[in-house]
């Protein structure tokens, strides 16, 4: 049972131990009362001690016939207690759910800024659990609602830049017929370009609606071999060099798509904040706890450690002028939420940002 049957039980209990207290503690005075007045009429008819008895003998009176005696008074008052225990647990009752009730019609009208955590003062019952956890319901459907609209906007921003670029190619194909090529290029570029990000705001949505997605079983050698490869391909031509030792044997179950472009994600920012001529570290080890520990650490300027956080958010910009993210780190952290797994951020003594990806194991 919890803390409000309990409250309610002993409430009922308390008022019907006291209506019944002082229904008897009333009629008990009333009892002692009428038993004490025939002992006095008696003595006030005996015969003083000092005279002779009277010669006439007359038996005394019967007693007096008063009739059925209806407790008035006692059940008013029964009455009156039950009346104010009844309005005080209805108070107690109807007062927080009162609260409760506008708190719904305002949420219901858009407004999730009322909050009843304070209105229902020191309780600490079922009803006041259920304030706080409005307050903690309609704070993450603000949050909710404030993503979506920062998200819209972002999203429409990313969308503005390669259409005005398509426009200007188209521009100059008409006007420069012969840099048609050229601009044809460019019109292609810019199409793959709002392909991808379209694709990245679907595989997006589709986390975080939590559909299901199909899982493998997977080998980490396997899967970072790929990655490892491309990575260098890439690397060479900035002089970057990719730094890994041997790979740990480690099996998990994952979607491989999802969490091979989550992990590619990663390394491309590793890549994109490397200096030329610099060093991108990949280590992969298995823990105490037997999960997989895969950290990337490149050797650029890092992240201001207030923001080390943000930069999972989608499309975040950071204070830097050009220093932005977009959709890659949201979506890695949300792949690897899908498999219990976390990723978080870090920087290096050094300066570097160092990334640390950490997956359970299979079965």
């Amino acid at each position: 049972m919890g803390r409000l049957f309990w409250k309610f039980f002993l409430f009922v209990w308390l008022a019907q131990m006291v209506g019944v207290v002082a229904t008897g503690t009333l009629f008990w005075l009333e009892h002692q009362h009428h038993d004490a007045r025939p002992d006095a009429s008696h003595r006030e008819r005996m015969p003083p001690p000092h005279l002779p008895p009277p010669n006439d003998f007359r038996p005394p009176p019967p007693p007096e016939h008063r009739g059925p005696i209806i407790p008035y008074i006692h059940i008013a008052a029964g009455l009156f207690a039950s009346l104010l225990c009844a309005a005080g647990l209805a108070w107690y009752i109807a007062k927080p759910i009162r609260h409760l009730r506008e708190a719904f019609e305002a949420a219901a009208e858009g407004n999730l800024d009322l909050r009843i955590g304070q209105s229902m003062g020191r309780r600490r019952d079922e009803l006041a659990d259920l304030g706080q956890g409005f307050d903690r319901m309609s704070d993450h459907v603000r949050a909710l609602m404030e993503g979506q609209k920062r998200l819209l906007h972002d999203v429409s921003h990313e969308l503005r830049s390669p259409i005005a670029r398509l426009h200007a190619a188209i521009g100059l194909a008409r006007q420069q017929p012969a840099r048609i090529d050229d601009s044809l290029l460019r019109i292609e570029r810019e199409g793959e370009r709002m392909n991808r990000l379209v694709g990245e705001l679907l595989t997006l949505s589709r986390l975080e609606a939590g559909v299901g997605t199909h899982i493998d079983t997977l080998d980490l050698a396997d899967l970072l071999g790929d990655l490892i490869e491309d990575t260098r391909f890439e690397a060479t031509a900035r002089h970057i060099a990719v730094d890994c030792p041997t790979l740990p044997d480690f099996t998990l179950r994952a979607n491989a798509e999802l969490l091979h472009r989550a992990i590619e994600n990663v390394l491309r920012n590793g890549l994109r904040f490397s200096p030329e001529g610099g060093t991108l570290s990949i280590e992969a080890r298995i823990l105490e706890n037997r999960h997989c520990l895969i950290a990337i650490t490149d050797q650029g300027p890092g992240v201001p450690d207030d923001q080390l956080e943000a930069i999972f958010t989608p499309f975040f910009r950071g204070t830097n002028p050009g220093e932005g993210y977009g959709l890659g780190l949201a979506i890695a952290r949300r792949v690897l939420a899908a498999v219990n797994g976390q990723i978080m951020a870090k920087n290096t003594p050094k300066g570097g940002l160092r990334v640390e990806i950490t997956i359970p194991p299979g079965p």
